[in-house]
């Protein structure tokens, strides 16, 4: 049994999702003229543009249903308002058990879109998981690719300002 991953996402971002979506689904008869066209053109074994024409169908196939799972299962909100609590749409700035150093990641999916120098980490990523709703100052743990354990210190959230 397969758990449905929730995807948070803002407004803008659903948006901008959803429209590419209505590009793709709308293009698909594109395509399909394409490999029809490459079809007339002979013999399949020796045709490029029939295999080429298949393969982006293939790929084009692939997007609509990534976008379709993913905009099923989002959870569109904006972007949180207060400081101090860890939320998706939050810049986080955590201290690792044992580190001096802080480090600073986006809690957003990766659909939200690249923002810069700032990483972005998944609400549904071991880490992302551990420091959801984590209030400044508090530590959480998170269990590691390798089966052990790590201690992160929220140090501080505060809404990402775009």
């Amino acid at each position: 049994m397969s758990e449905t991953q929730v995807t948070w996402l803002t407004q803008d971002a659903y948006d901008r999702l959803k429209g590419e979506l209505d590009e793709l689904v709308a293009n698909r008869p594109v395509i399909a003229k394409k490999i029809n066209d490459a079809r007339e053109e002979g013999d399949l074994r020796e045709n490029g543009g029939y295999h080429a024409a298949r393969e982006e169908q293939g790929q084009f196939e692939a997007r609509i249903r990534q976008l379709q799972e993913l905009l099923r299962t989002a959870k569109v909100g904006d972007v949180p308002t207060e400081s101090g609590v860890a939320r998706p749409g939050s810049v986080l700035t955590v201290r690792y058990d044992g580190e001096d150093e802080t480090e600073q990641f986006l809690l957003a999916t990766r659909e939200e879109g690249a923002h810069g120098d700032l990483e972005v980490y998944s609400p549904s990523s071991p880490l992302g998981q551990a420091l959801l709703d984590a209030k400044e100052g508090e530590t959480r743990e998170y269990e590691l690719p390798n089966g052990g354990t790590m201690k992160v210190t929220l140090v501080k959230a505060e809404p990402f300002a775009g």
